[in-house]
């Protein structure tokens, strides 16, 4: 008679199929881990900084030009962010990121002025814009073709998930204790996260040595050999996140302000678009890893559109959560977006290729902040119009501008 399979190794089966289906290699799973776990502090006071900004005495115009900052950082960033990640390994850069990063948080505990919080934000960002080119890149490194949407699905839900309920506890914080020391308490509860986070990364990443360091090249040529398939999406995403850039830093002030919303009301909107969010990434990268990029990113471009509109057209709480919705809505296509880059990007150089890509899109999108500011000095709803028109036109031309190559190698040998 055959023998019966043992319990265990049954087990084990599923739990390599369960890995499997989700992608979650060794090193995916270390890197999602540390998303979730600094993420969880992070979203306890993210999304109240220009109330943190405002309170410490900023105006509307400071608020604004603190968010070209942190789109100015978010660019000039990504470049060295890849460099680093290809020279000295995704191990080793990440950590370095994350060290950076928890310098970034005492800064921002200890903001007495808004100035202290524009200094803050040079190491801050090291986590989300530095070490974005070396995620890319694990993950194109870790995972085949076929399974990449569903690495940065998961990745993404990991990142997404602490604003379910992270932003609700900041707002209930802020409204307990004050804007200040409500942020206050936020930051010491991340800096403490960020170093668990530090710990594990340290311990549990693996990594094999290359086997000759990568190719040293200018900047400029860095851009004349991304893939021209690259490039077209590259303007799409311009003219997406500048209309995003332009709203962005007034969301919060125009729900708060104009609309009359409390801390933790404003808290629960961020929870409800993620969890929009969380529910598509699964099924939309089983069908973008199936099926093709294309119809996922222009879905979500669309709703990029429509979002700042819904915004700045909301009279209620109740309408919000609509608009809020339509946001969440708006991640669907994210997966398959971050999976097409790193299909086009050339494996020798990913870090190097993402880093390029991102650079290029954050200058781009650097004075929206600003224009935003004038827009809404002169009437809030403005804000989100000019919005929603600027992102129309990415939309516009990646349907009409933008093709897939015939294959991957063919649109390689076109640099």
């Amino acid at each position: 008679m055959p023998e019966k399979p043992s319990t265990d190794g049954g087990g084990a089966g599923k739990l390599s199929a369960v890995r499997d289906f989700f992608a979650l290699e060794h090193n995916v799973a270390v890197l999602v881990g540390a998303v979730l776990i600094i993420g969880m502090g992070e979203q306890l006071w993210a999304s109240f900084v220009p109330k943190y900004l405002e309170a410490l005495g900023a105006t509307a115009v400071v608020i604004g030009f603190f968010g070209t900052l942190e789109a100015v950082l978010d660019a000039i960033y990504q470049y060295p962010g890849g460099v680093i990640s290809d020279r000295l390994g995704r191990k080793r850069s990440l950590v370095l990121y994350n060290l950076i990063a928890i310098g970034g948080y005492i800064l921002y505990a200890l903001g007495l002025h808004w100035s202290l919080i524009f200094a803050g934000a040079l190491f801050v960002m090291a986590w989300g814009s530095l070490s974005l080119p070396a995620t890319f890149a694990l993950i194109g490194d870790s995972l085949p073709e076929s399974k990449r949407a569903m690495g940065f699905s998961v990745q993404s839900i990991l990142k997404r998930a602490p604003h379910v309920v992270a932003p609700i506890v900041g707002g209930v914080l802020l409204q307990r204790y004050g804007v200040a020391t409500g942020m206050r308490i936020g930051l010491v509860v991340t800096i403490a996260l960020a170093l668990v986070t530090l710990w594990l990364q340290q311990r549990l990443y693996q990594e094999k040595p290359r086997e000759q360091p990568p190719e040293r090249m200018s900047l400029w040529r860095s851009f004349l050999v991304l893939s021209p398939s690259l490039k077209r999406l590259l303007i799409a995403e311009i003219l997406c996140r500048v209309g995003q850039g332009v709203s962005k830093v007034f969301i919060v002030l125009y729900a708060m302000n104009v609309v009359g919303i409390t801390a933790g009301q404003y808290g629960s909107l961020v929870s409800l678009q993620m969890t929009v969010s969380i529910l598509t990434y699964i099924p939309i990268a089983r069908l973008a890893d199936r099926y093709g990029r294309r119809p996922f990113v222009l879905a979500a471009f669309a709703l990029f559109a429509a979002y700042p509109l819904a915004i700045g057209l909301s009279p209620s709480y109740l309408a919000l959560l609509f608009a809020f919705a339509v946001a969440g809505s708006r991640e669907l296509g994210e997966p398959a977006r971050k999976a097409l880059i790193v299909d086009l990007a050339h494996p020798e150089r990913r870090g190097r290729d993402v880093g390029v890509y991102y650079l290029i899109r954050g200058l781009c999108v650097t004075p929206a902040p600003l224009l935003g500011a004038k827009l809404w000095e002169l009437n809030p709803q403005l804000t989100f119009v000019a919005a929603t028109a600027i992102a129309t036109l990415g939309l516009l031309w990646f349907a009409f501008g933008f093709r897939m190559p015939d294959t991957k190698a063919g649109d390689a040998s076109s640099q």
